[in-house]
């Protein structure tokens, strides 16, 4: 599920990189939500990939028409993929279209050659063709096949991580955020309806005043949480333990301490998401066990 989770993942990201080398306060919380805000600039260029395989599909289909030697193909294209109709409602969206027209560099030319080599690979793969040579799909199916496309050549695709990075150095770590939304978005289309809104991680104030609390309250009480945190690790000191580690427990513990909304299992739950993220293979484990064990002691419920 997209949230909350994404938020405390940029948190974490934050005191991490502020461990190592701080700076103020305001600019440091500056720099979070700017982080945030790019991470949907990542979500609108990943759509815009999707769009632009459209487009350009849709220009093969007319270049072909203008040829002087036709054959059956060219005389009769198959449509079905431009004629996709989550495909359709993706480029239809006004947020991504009023969003893409105020930053162009979000925008993907057609000419691009990464955007052609991946579209050139995509129609020659047999889940492409299967799809073509069907005679009719429903909107559920349009749906897993697009879902299925993005996560193949766009969400597992190194290459364009690597373009992805050179872009904007962030996007590095916000690649699988983004994704998330993507597929979430692709999942939550309905036949018939355009949505006129996308994803947002900050979705209102209530959100980015979670945000900079929880960052505020983790660095004032840095200390005092490792302090908690020591009597719990049983014959291991806490300067032996990774610094990702101890980034996410004292995030972790800041909010069972200073959001007692919040059920502990939840917190617990979401921090281990994170630590399998960004953290070494074991330190899940550890992350609950330890958040676990301060739990029951609080008689945090």
């Amino acid at each position: 599920m997209l949230g909350r989770r994404q938020i405390r993942e940029k948190v974490v990201c934050t005191l991490y990189a502020n461990y190592q080398n701080p700076i103020a306060y305001d600019e440091l919380q500056k720099r979070m939500l700017l982080g945030i805000e790019r991470i949907y600039n990542l979500y609108i260029y990943e759509l815009n990939f999707l769009v632009a395989l459209k487009q350009l599909a849709e220009q093969q289909i007319e270049i072909g028409k203008t040829k002087f030697l036709k054959d059956e193909n060219k005389l009769h294209p198959n449509a079905k993929f431009i004629n996709n109709s989550v495909l359709g409602l993706i480029e239809e969206n006004y947020e991504r279209l009023s969003y893409t027209s105020k930053h162009q560099e979000l925008k993907w030319d057609l000419h691009d050659e990464f955007l052609v080599k991946t579209f050139k690979k995509i129609v020659a793969g047999k889940r492409f063709q299967d799809y073509i040579s069907r005679e009719a799909s429903g909107f559920q199916d349009e749906q897993k096949f697009i879902g299925k496309l993005f996560l193949r050549y766009i969400a597992e695709n190194d290459d364009l991580h690597d373009i992805l990075e050179d872009k904007e150095l962030s996007w590095a770590d916000d690649i699988h955020i983004a994704n998330s939304m993507v597929q979430k978005t692709i999942g939550a289309l309905k036949e018939g309806e355009n949505p006129h809104t996308l994803i947002k991680m900050i979705k209102n104030e209530a959100d980015e005043t979670f945000a900079t609390k929880l960052l505020w309250e983790s660095i004032k009480n840095w200390k005092t949480t490792e302090e908690k945190i020591a009597p719990l690790l049983k014959n291991w000191e806490l300067n032996r333990v990774s610094l990702m580690d101890r980034v996410i427990l004292v995030t972790a513990i800041t909010e069972l301490d200073y959001f007692p909304q919040t059920p502990s299992r939840i917190i617990i739950n979401e921090f281990i998401e994170i630590a399998k993220v960004y953290a070494t293979d074991k330190s899940n484990i550890f992350v609950n066990g330890i958040l676990d064990q301060y739990t029951k002691e609080k008689q945090r419920l």
